[in-house]
């Protein structure tokens, strides 16, 4: 596929892994990151534009000459102190990133979005892609955010511009230098941290698998259509019995009751807005989300991109061995922020 290849966000867990692939096929690529953002691991060749996505002429100007485009940034936080913050990046940005694409004449844009949005509070099968929610369904500000963010790359689709949707599940395997919640989960049950055990239900898919649905989407997708790129389903507790092979840490005994889980994190927030402004060890958006449906059902997305996901088990060697080598630069801030997790999926930040 000729001309640019841009990619926000690409300097991300997911970002990365598509990037060395686009790359790896001779694309040329141009990865537009936020100031500051740390770009040293992306492969040499690759051209970096820095842009704050919250400010639409910054994005125009980094978006030029952008013939295909991939829209991973975002502020990926169950928490930040100034809520608005959610929909000033991941909506209003989105709305900069697709508008500038548009403007350019980009020929195909897959807006990257999230599988927490496509819960509904009464929903109790199998999610697919063809699930239709609402803002009633969005659980807190950081879900709400990334909904109307999709229904943005929707409402332009509809009006017959190249827009394709992507709505990867959690992302697991090598690479994750920020340390995103499933990473920080098997970083820390390796290490003995994880005393009990809330029940929830988990889908995960490798990363670079992940990576490759998005360049399927971009390559053979159908303008409009929303692609769920999902692997295993698992409960909590069937992940840590996996890991528990790996790691020769046994899985905890303990379970947390779900109204002690919600409680403790109002009081985390509580703390944290009102006193130290750090990440709460615990969001009340990521407890909710544990009493949803989250058991995803992929199968028409990856037939239709003749997609094959590797089994959860690879991912999961191949994550711990690469925390176990101390790849992670991010390693000694994410350790303030990880003392004995009781709730590890409610904490911090998820993929974009």
């Amino acid at each position: 596929m000729d001309g640019l290849t841009i990619v926000t966000g690409g300097a991300g867990f997911i970002g990365s892994h598509l990037v060395e692939q686009l790359a790896a096929e001779g694309r040329r690529v141009r990865v537009i990151e936020r100031p500051g953002a740390s770009v040293e691991h992306l492969p040499g060749e690759v051209e970096i534009a820095r842009a704050d996505i919250r400010d639409a002429q910054q994005v125009r100007n980094a978006m030029r000459g952008g013939t295909h485009v991939f829209h991973l940034a975002a502020n990926p936080n169950l928490w930040v102190r100034d809520r608005r913050e959610f929909d000033a990046v991941n909506h209003r940005g989105t709305v900069h990133v697709l508008d500038a694409a548009i403007a350019e004449g980009a020929e195909r844009i897959v807006h990257v979005s999230t599988e927490s949005i496509l819960t509904c509070a009464r929903r109790v099968g199998p999610i697919a892609e063809d699930v239709e929610v609402t803002e009633a369904d969005a659980v807190g500000p950081y879900c709400l955010s990334k909904l109307r963010a999709e229904q943005a790359a929707r409402d332009r689709a509809e009006a017959g511009y190249p827009i394709l949707i992507a709505n990867p599940t959690m992302p697991v395997g090598p690479g994750d230098r920020g340390l995103s919640p499933p990473s920080r989960l098997i970083r820390d049950y390796a290490r003995g941290k994880i005393p009990a055990i809330l029940d929830c239900t988990l889908n995960l898919i490798d990363v670079r698998d992940t990576a490759e649905g998005l360049r399927r989407i971009l390559d053979r997708g159908r303008v409009g259509r929303r692609y769920l790129l999902g692997g295993t389903n698992l409960t909590l507790r069937s992940l840590f019995e996996r890991l528990s092979a790996l790691t020769g840490v046994p899985v905890p005994r303990r379970r947390v009751p779900y109204p002690v889980a919600l409680g403790y994190a109002f009081f985390s927030e509580f703390w944290a807005d009102r006193m130290t402004g750090n990440s709460p060890q615990a969001t009340v958006t990521g407890v909710r989300l544990t009493r949803r449906t989250m058991h995803f059902d992929a199968t028409r997305s990856l037939a239709e991109l003749d997609l094959r996901v590797r089994p959860v088990e690879q991912s999961l060697f191949d994550a711990v061995a690469w925390l176990r080598r101390g790849d992670n630069p991010s390693e000694h801030h994410a350790e303030a922020n990880s003392k004995t997790f009781i709730f590890p999926l409610a904490s911090g930040s998820r993929p974009a």
